[in-house]
């Protein structure tokens, strides 16, 4: 005889199992259920680094009652009775017997000070997730007036949140991060993108004497490598101080090569022959599409950092400080266009040793030296 699958039962077999960090807050909490006195030692976690409201809800209520006496406590239920009322404001459907399930699961009460930071260690790691997630987002919101002005204020947020990860987690020897970064994602409205570098090309043509005072574009600010190869061929000619007209982009486009992948000398004197506007203009369009694809890819980078559990806090703030570092340099290029400085976030002085710069001091480091 067949048996007809219960719909109720695939449902539970679709929902995963705890994560590890939920075990850890149910020891962490069963060791302060069964010995309150040990709430004195756990620091560095509230009712926000757990990752329940029921757990979260019971900590409030651990933290806000006081203390029992050691002696009365191990003769009575009664301390455990006010938890269990005040976390039921929070958490309606926590029961008596889950908190005498957390006390029974708890190997060494003793342990509770690690277990908290193992708490906070995973707490860390979502709001690094969400401030990378917050990121791409903005980049992606196509409403914003000021997308850069907007997206590198979320960049100090992130990078806020680094600072404080590494305030809380001096660094410890340890091997580099394991996981491999994503790949880049096209630029939306590529189309668009193509067509104005290619106005951009024409025009510094056209007017040559506009590409020294462009030197805060770079060819990784292309999303063509044609286009990019060509700019570097401008640049180089107006550099040497060499005649600047189609067809000695064209020649220089050969000696360097650009023309083996199959492009048409044809196709490089139509991209040059049509210049409209100003190159300055067109140069700032390049840049502020760099910019803020850079900020997604940031912000991408860090995501898949903290979403790999093996991940340390020690190497989640190294990973990210090197993706932000790439988003400061085309940051430092885009005041040096603009002339325009963003304002940055304060941030609290470290509370522990002395490590390396953090990602928002460095950054007032450079931003310092570029408006001299």
């Amino acid at each position: 005889m067949n048996r007809t699958s219960d719909p109720d039962e695939d449902q539970l077999d679709s929902i995963p199992p705890p994560s590890p960090v939920f075990h850890v807050e149910q020891a962490l909490l069963g060791a302060l259920l069964l010995d309150p006195q040990r709430l004195s030692r756990v620091t560095g976690i509230g009712a926000g680094s757990f990752s329940t409201a029921t757990h979260a809800a019971l900590f409030a209520a651990i933290s806000a009652l006081p203390a029992p006496d050691p002696v009365e406590h191990a003769r009575n239920t009664k301390w455990l009775d006010q938890v269990l009322a005040a976390a039921r404001d929070e958490a309606r459907g926590l029961t008596a017997s889950y908190l005498h399930t957390l006390i029974q699961v708890c190997p060494w009460p003793r342990h509770a000070p690690a277990y908290a930071r193992m708490v906070e260690a995973e707490h860390a790691r979502r709001c690094l997730r969400a401030a990378a997630e917050r990121l791409v987002q903005t980049v992606r919101d196509t409403s914003l007036p000021h997308p850069v002005h907007t997206v590198l204020a979320e960049a100090d947020t992130l990078a806020a949140v680094v600072d404080d990860i590494a305030a809380r987690f001096p660094p410890r020897a340890g091997a580099l991060p394991r996981t491999t970064p994503p790949p880049p994602t096209p630029v939306p409205d590529h189309d668009q993108a193509v067509e104005e570098e290619q106005l951009l090309l024409a025009t510094a043509t056209a007017h040559p004497a506009d590409i020294e005072s462009m030197r805060w574009l770079t060819p990784g600010d292309f999303t063509h490598p044609l286009h990019a190869g060509l700019w570097q061929c401008l640049s180089a000619l107006a550099r040497r101080r060499d005649p600047v007209d189609p067809v000695t982009v064209l020649w220089e486009a050969q000696q360097r090569g650009l023309l083996d992948d199959g492009s048409e000398p044809g196709e490089v004197l139509r991209i040059l022959a049509e210049p409209a506007g100003s190159a300055e203009h067109w140069g700032e369009r390049a840049l502020q599409r760099s910019l803020l694809a850079t900020a997604a890819h940031t912000g991408r980078r860090i995501d898949t950092y903290a979403a790999d559990p093996a991940t340390t806090p020690f190497q989640l703030v190294f990973s990210a400080r090197r993706a932000l570092a790439d988003l400061d340099a085309i940051r430092t290029r885009w005041q040096h266009a603009t002339g325009l400085v963003q304002p940055q976030r304060p941030h609290p002085a470290p509370t522990t040793r002395a490590g390396p710069p953090t990602t928002t001091a460095a950054h007032a480091t450079r931003t310092a030296r570029a408006t001299r």
